[in-house]
């Protein structure tokens, strides 16, 4: 008969108490790192944000940010995506189209308090677009301004990351069967 001892009992419970702490803590180390990756790409996917849309025509630059009939745009930022430069920015919009998110950038008399001058003679290469509620603040973009004057898009249309899209598509990016904030319109 040979003479073989039990691994089980040349092992005391301290050793199996560690080698299960620590199998526990590389899963746990495991799983964390996968949360975070897909924390990571679920907050950097541009495709579940929602988009503000642009065009330029003749020299004239217009944007439109998506909100619901109830909501009013408040502000317009505009800036050089690649030096950050604020090149406009305008509160209070005064007329209907303004108030609705469609905005023709550069237009201080279309504003109650406008920023930063005159259109640039050559735009920038990047040009860094938001607009945004009073209550909710709203999505910006960067938009290839190249790519923009030569997309020849029709009346009423804007390019978006996601190609041409009407005031109304831009709009319907949000959910505006609930009720206003604040109960009222």
């Amino acid at each position: 008969m040979l003479d073989h001892a039990e691994p089980s009992r040349t092992r005391g419970p301290l050793t199996w108490i560690a080698v299960t702490a620590a199998a526990l803590f590389v899963l746990a180390g495991i799983g964390a790192a996968g949360v975070w990756v897909y924390g990571v790409a679920s907050m950097s996917a541009p495709e579940d944000q929602a988009f503000v849309g642009i065009r330029i025509a003749d020299g004239t630059v217009s944007v439109k940010g998506p909100l619901c009939p109830y909501m009013k745009a408040d502000e317009v930022r505009v800036h050089d995506a690649q030096t950050e430069e604020l090149l406009w920015q305008a509160t209070g919009p005064l007329t209907p189209e303004g108030v609705r998110g469609e905005v023709t950038l550069w237009r201080p008399e279309q504003f109650r308090k406008a920023t930063g001058g005159q259109q640039p003679a050559v735009l920038p290469k990047l040009l860094a677009v938001s607009v945004a509620d009073a209550e909710r603040g709203g999505p910006g973009e960067v938009f290839d301004t190249t790519e923009v004057a030569a997309a020849q898009l029709p009346a009423g249309t804007y390019w978006t990351r996601k190609g041409p899209r009407t005031a109304r598509e831009i709009d319907a990016q949000y959910a505006c069967t609930d009720p206003p904030p604040g109960g009222g319109s």
